[in-house]
């Protein structure tokens, strides 16, 4: 029985396909190869970063009980709306630092504020 392939190798060999298609194409076709292409990359960093996993953890540390993401965050807000919750909570500066730090690694770890604040491992 073969194995399944895994998607990062999927994803590989598609960026391949579309960077040996790109020379051939202009115009339109070209630039939507090259989004393709980046869409692609963001895919793989999701998949090798998990960006949402470990905001959940830094969240569940945050507001010191385990819920779905989505609830986390919605009571995050609340809090800060309400002023119950603000940088003067322990851990909360840290934690979105570390979680826009992580979503930014995924978008775009060429950005400079990103690797500035990374600091070299990323650079």
């Amino acid at each position: 029985m073969a194995e399944q392939i895994e998607a990062t190798t999927l994803i590989e060999a598609v960026q391949l396909f579309l960077a040996e298609l790109e020379p051939e194409l202009k115009g339109r076709r070209a630039f939507h190869a090259k989004v393709a292409g980046n869409a692609l990359a963001i895919v793989a960093r999701e998949l090798a970063q998990q960006p949402q996993a470990r905001e959940h953890a830094l969240l569940v540390g945050v507001m010191g009980h385990d819920a779905p993401l989505d609830t986390l965050r919605t009571q995050m807000c609340e809090q800060l709306r309400a002023g119950t919750m603000g940088a003067a909570t322990p851990g909360l500066v840290d934690a979105l630092l570390a979680v826009t730090l992580c979503k930014c690694g995924v978008d775009n770890p060429r950005y400079a504020t990103f690797k500035r604040l990374a600091g070299p491992a990323t650079a």
